[in-house]
């Protein structure tokens, strides 16, 4: 076992929290994403700017001497805890996480990598949202540096300059995204902030930055550790603003957060925030220690497996806790809070349901089922 995770927030981190939320507040309130979200760019590419370009946070995994912030897990997941409270339309997790571990995982990607770093173009993973880490991907066919065959379920390709497609030799190839042979083309999502889509490649030119196998595991393992994260974001959200609201709302002459039934819901959802928030936070801690060492320690591989576990039924009851105790206001399309429930819904399956992640939690600490 390695040595004790800091469960905590530095100075430094609450500072990049200020900062971030303080962008977000001016720039990302719910009657923008809503009304971006009924319109054919559901992606705030401005706001995307800000945040990667202006405030350097697409590069912070990014070592500095290949273009990046030389920053850690700890930072990146305190910056996805404050775009999930504010359900921010915007590829952060699937270019500046999952995309970027996976070049960071190949030697020939340097160049494709900087460019992500630098915002100057935005990368996606073409591996179907829903697969867990260490579970079988599907791959298109490569022949002479063309790639053939169709993936689904890509999350933020249709927001995506270049795109990561595994190969069926073995390669992670690099294609981009307006190149001659590429069509990509939306598909039907729960969550209408982070869309999915289909990618057809036909004859699509493509170069190879590295072996897919290892740079899919890695990317999928930080993409689902640092996802519990912008779970606890959806979670604390949901928490506290119905606090608020009930604070504020008076039935029989009194605040309806005065009665105990309430109380109780209440208490039993701020349990699970506080239990969500020291898994995510150990998941970050975790993979940034494993980062620092330059290895594959499973401590890594048990401390995102238990987040997963845990987060997507937490994120997913304190959104329904909010849509069902604001009341009549909760249900209508005005109020945020469906936005936090159809995030918190696919979360729930994306890198992995929670019964994936407990299945490999079983095989990480020998406990199989018979």
């Amino acid at each position: 076992m390695g040595a004790q995770p800091d469960l905590l927030y530095s100075e430094e981190e609450e500072a990049l929290r200020a900062a971030v939320r303080d962008l977000l507040t001016d720039h990302c309130d719910a009657a923008r994403v809503i009304s971006r979200a009924e319109s054919d760019t559901p992606h705030d590419l401005s706001l995307w700017k800000a945040l990667a370009d202006g405030m350097g946070l697409a590069g912070l995994l990014v070592p500095e001497d290949r273009g990046g912030q030389g920053a850690t897990h700890r930072e990146a997941a305190v910056v996805l805890e404050e775009l999930g409270r504010f359900v921010a339309p915007v590829p952060y997790l699937t270019s500046a996480v999952v995309a970027t571990e996976a070049l960071l995982a190949c030697a020939g990607g340097g160049e494709v990598l900087a460019s992500l770093a630098s915002a100057r173009r935005i990368g996606a993973l073409a591996v179907p949202l829903h697969t867990a880490p260490g579970a079988s991907f599907p791959t298109v066919r490569a022949a002479d540096g063309v790639l053939h065959g169709e993936l689904a379920g890509i999350a933020d390709a249709a927001a995506s300059d270049v795109l990561l497609v595994p190969t069926d030799d073995g390669g992670l190839y690099a294609v981009e995204a307006d190149a001659a042979g590429v069509t990509v083309t939306g598909q039907t999502s729960l969550d209408l902030t982070r869309p999915l889509a289909r990618v057809a490649l036909e004859g699509a030119p493509g170069h190879r930055v590295g072996d897919a196998e290892p740079a899919v595991r890695r990317a999928l393992r930080a993409g689902a550790g640092l996802l519990a994260s912008e779970q606890l974001g959806i979670a604390d959200w949901s928490l506290t603003d119905t606090v608020r609201y009930l604070k504020d709302r008076r039935q029989f002459n009194r605040p309806v957060g005065g009665f105990q039934a309430l109380k109780h819901r209440l208490a039993q959802l701020w349990l699970e925030v506080v239990n969500l928030r020291a898994a995510a936070r150990n998941a970050a801690d975790t993979l940034a220690a494993d980062a620092a060492a330059a290895g594959d320690d499973a401590d890594a591989a048990v401390a995102v497996a238990v987040a997963q576990a845990y987060a997507g039924q937490v994120a997913v009851h304190a959104a329904e806790e909010a849509l069902q105790l604001h009341g009549g206001i909760g249900m209508t399309w005005e109020h945020p809070v469906h936005l936090y429930l159809k995030r918190a819904k696919a979360d729930s399956i994306a890198y992995g349901t929670a019964g994936d992640h407990r299945e490999a939690l079983a095989e990480f600490v020998d406990l199989r089922s018979p």
